[in-house]
């Protein structure tokens, strides 16, 4: 394990209620903005590719091509295989990696994709000096993250303003930073990057479907996962704190006109032939 390595927690942890909401993200949904980029023939390195769910359509949308996915958690990575055994892929692999000191050669892919990455390593700016490096001239690297004290909700609810506050304090407690997104392309010019396309999308949750899924799996992440456990665990909020933010995360997406955005930053770099 490397120094910088040390110095960030996933502060999420891999429970079900957090699995809940990685296994939803798509290609689709959560690269939109790499996908007009690619082409068949390409190799493509997904950096914690968590289940699987992105890993897998980024293999289909490059059937001449070849995706590795990559994550710090060994026992996710069983059922990222299993997803991709599931939808059949044959152009897929998965293995262990630290994004600080990657284990390939140089100039290895086309494409190195990062989401929900960086808010949660030790040092993002040698993390895409590494995701660089193995990348080949010409080729992109694709980093996106989500902005906490950027993400919006209605109606206004002195709970979930809480949960802001605590989930921000837990995760910079744990060596990362959760207002990630609007930092990348600072990061990627620190880490020498020069053809940077800096863009931003969104998640947005207002059906009834969409609310009840997302303020569930918050409240049952507040309580149950190491998010929580950490939180304790750390000094930053008692259990009865806990309860209450979850509390509050239920009683948000009660509301009929319930409304909630996540922002994400979003950088596609080209590295330089």
């Amino acid at each position: 394990m490397s120094a910088a390595q040390e110095t960030a927690v996933y502060t999420h942890g891999h429970h079900e209620s957090v699995l809940r909401s990685h296994t939803w993200r798509t290609a689709a949904n959560s690269a939109a903005y790499l996908l007009g980029s690619l082409e068949p023939h390409m190799k493509i390195l997904d950096i914690g590719c968590g289940p699987g769910t992105i890993t897998a359509d980024l293999a289909e949308l490059v059937p001449d091509g070849h995706v590795t996915g990559a994550d710090h958690a060994p026992g996710i990575l069983d059922t990222a295989r299993a997803t991709a055994a599931g939808r059949g892929l044959a152009n897929v692999d998965f293995t262990v990696a630290d994004v600080h000191a990657l284990d390939f050669p140089d100039a290895t892919f086309c494409v190195v994709h990062a989401h929900q990455v960086l808010q949660h390593v030790g040092d993002p700016v040698q993390a895409l000096r590494e995701m660089k490096r193995v990348t080949r001239p010409g080729g992109l690297i694709a980093v996106r993250d989500s902005d906490y004290e950027a993400m919006t909700w209605y109606p206004a609810s002195r709970g979930m303003d809480d949960w802001l506050d605590l989930y921000r304090r837990v995760a910079r407690a744990n060596g990362g930073e959760p207002d990630a997104g609007r930092r990348l392309k600072a990061w990627a010019l620190r880490a020498g990057l020069t053809d940077i396309t800096a863009t931003s999308g969104t998640w947005t949750f207002a059906t009834a479907e969409e609310r009840a899924w997302w303020s569930g799996l918050w409240a049952d992440r507040t309580l149950a996962s190491a998010y929580a456990e950490r939180a304790t665990g750390g000094g930053h909020a008692t259990e009865e704190h806990l309860r209450a933010v979850s509390d509050a995360w239920r009683a948000w997406g009660t509301h009929e006109d319930g409304w909630f955005c996540v922002l994400h930053g979003e950088i596609l770099c080209r590295k330089e032939a």
